[in-house]
């Protein structure tokens, strides 16, 4: 690949960092980024928000949180529905 390619190598990125290319077109856009500055560094952010964004969706949230927000639920469904199990007044029309 050339200079000219990079809007190119740009566009393949993340199929590239997703390992989803052939090994001939995986191995012109490695070269291609062995040889290219500006590539290079925006593939190594790619790389790198794509492995935050993993690692932040795979922690589990707090115990404490969990019990909040469960809590709160709870809250609201007292409030839409009162103590019992349906809506305060079921009757057609009573919302409007």
């Amino acid at each position: 690949m050339t200079d000219k390619d990079c809007s190119e190598v740009i566009h393949q990125i993340f199929v590239f960092i997703d390992n989803e290319l052939d090994q001939a077109t995986s191995g012109e856009i490695q070269q291609h980024l062995d040889e290219c500055g500006p590539c290079l560094a925006k593939y190594d952010l790619e790389r790198t928000v794509k492995s935050l964004v993993a690692r932040s969706c795979a922690e589990k949230a707090p115990e404490e949180l969990r019990e909040k927000v469960l809590l709160r639920i709870r809250e609201v469904q007292v409030t839409l529905y009162g103590e019992s199990e349906g809506p305060l007044d079921s009757t057609p029309g009573a919302f409007t």
